[in-house]
């Protein structure tokens, strides 16, 4: 019979063993016979014994090593493989017109046709004026269907050849139309007709946190790259080369060759120009800074560009200036010790007919504060040629407000060498002016 509890069979002598848990039939006791002693048994039968008893234990192990093998590769770690066709998984590409937001996949696949590669060659001299080929590497992107590119000035300034790649790998010779270094904004042109133009979003609507997206060709090499990042700071006041830039900060990876870039919000819009990195810092080295010039701030540059090849209406104050500083005051018996030390005045031009003087000090211009050259050149970018501005003077010990209506900067396309030619100034000491020249001129030079 069968035992539950220790799970294991026992016979009687009057029951038959079975292979199954049915239960046992009885079955009738077969006539006992009396026997008689039994005859020894041979070495032969001993034999056949101890095989059968072999081959018994053999198939048993055989057995369980087979019931072993399946109960591991029934438990084995098994590895799952997708079985999405490349239909299903492919990336839908959208229109950006439509305002919609996409995942970073679409908003390459809905925009990487309207990056391009720039590739510019050029002729450089160093002091002693020996020349020297140069090259540069940058990114652009198409702005108007019939072949408009926006890029930054620095990638394209000097350049005697300019050759663009799309996407698909066609390369053109392009043209430069103009730039300006003011805003390091550049227009060119390449004779292509049917291009696919980006649509461009507003800077103003970017906030710290946003998702943004940097399409370009990190070190020349990485063409068509995109990085991911958030934008870490809106109205960035940074200064490159002196030259003073409100910026969007962002901590996608930006490298050379990204410049000229778009940088581009989840609805595929461009919010602003990819233009700097600042990779070190005080001899440290830093990651995860990178600059774009707000779309806002060059809108109607690129416009101005595109239709006349410069910035024609730039306000111009028609002085010589510069910063001034606490060891200038203290030197020169000055009581105020910031701001623009006006050394000169251009006859004839705003400065002079809004009644500035040399030796003025201008501390403030309508509701900003000026503290330095840089500020100044910072405020004026919010002008234009006429429009008309108050300056707080510091003049003589005291100050004084002027009201000047601004001139219109000389014009120039923004894609000369970079070495401009040197101003001399009225008062003819050197090509820097300092304090020391001011003076020497103002008091020294009178008869």
């Amino acid at each position: 019979m069968y035992n539950d509890e220790f799970k294991e069979y026992h016979y009687s002598r009057g029951e038959t063993a079975r292979d199954d848990y049915s239960p046992v039939a009885s079955v009738e006791a077969a006539p006992q016979v009396e026997r008689g002693p039994a005859p020894k048994q041979g070495l032969g039968v001993k034999a056949v014994a101890l095989v059968l008893v072999c081959a018994l234990v053999s198939g048993l192990c055989g057995f369980g090593g087979a019931a072993a093998y399946g109960a591991f590769h029934t438990n084995k770690t098994s590895v799952s493989q997708a079985t999405q066709t490349a239909e299903e998984v492919a990336v839908t590409v959208k229109q950006v017109e439509s305002g919609e937001m996409m995942t970073p996949a679409q908003v390459y696949a809905s925009t990487v046709n309207s990056v391009v590669s720039i590739n510019s060659t050029g002729t450089k001299y160093n002091v002693f004026g020996q020349q020297s080929q140069s090259s540069s590497s940058g990114t652009g992107f198409i702005i108007t269907a019939d072949g408009y590119i926006v890029t930054n000035q620095h990638v394209v300034a000097g350049a005697d050849t300019v050759q663009v790649t799309l996407y698909s790998g066609q390369t053109y010779a392009a043209t430069v139309i103009g730039g300006d270094s003011d805003y390091d904004v550049a227009v060119i042109k390449i004779d292509a007709a049917g291009l696919q133009s980006v649509t461009l979003g507003s800077s103003g609507s970017v906030n710290v946190g946003d998702t943004v997206l940097a399409i370009g060709n990190p070190l020349g090499e990485l063409t068509f790259s995109m990085s991911q990042g958030i934008v870490s700071s809106v109205n960035r006041a940074i200064n490159v080369d002196g030259t003073p830039f409100n910026m969007i900060q962002v901590d996608a990876s930006i490298n050379p060759g990204n410049s000229g870039g778009p940088l581009m919000n989840l609805y595929g819009q461009v919010v602003g120009i990819v233009s700097a990195k600042y990779s070190e810092y005080s001899s440290t080295t830093v990651e995860g800074l990178g600059f774009a010039i707000p779309i806002d701030d060059v809108t109607s540059v690129i416009t101005e560009i595109m239709e006349s090849g410069a910035v024609s209406d730039k306000a111009y104050m028609a002085i010589t200036c510069g910063t001034m500083t606490a060891e200038m005051a203290a030197q020169y018996q000055y009581d105020v010790d910031t701001g623009v030390f006006v050394y000169s005045v251009v006859s004839g031009g705003a400065g002079e007919k809004a009644g500035l003087q040399m030796g003025d000090v201008i501390t403030r211009l309508n509701d900003t504060v000026i503290t330095s050259r840089t500020d100044l050149t910072a405020a004026l970018k919010n002008y234009r040629a006429g429009d008309t501005a108050t300056l707080q003077v510091y003049r003589g010990g005291s100050y004084v407000d002027v009201t000047i209506t601004f001139d219109a900067r000389p014009q120039t396309t923004g894609t000369e060498q970079s070495q401009q030619p040197q101003q001399q100034y009225p008062y003819g000491y050197g090509q820097t002016p300092d304090m020391d020249d001011f003076f020497r001129y103002f008091f020294g030079n009178r008869g």
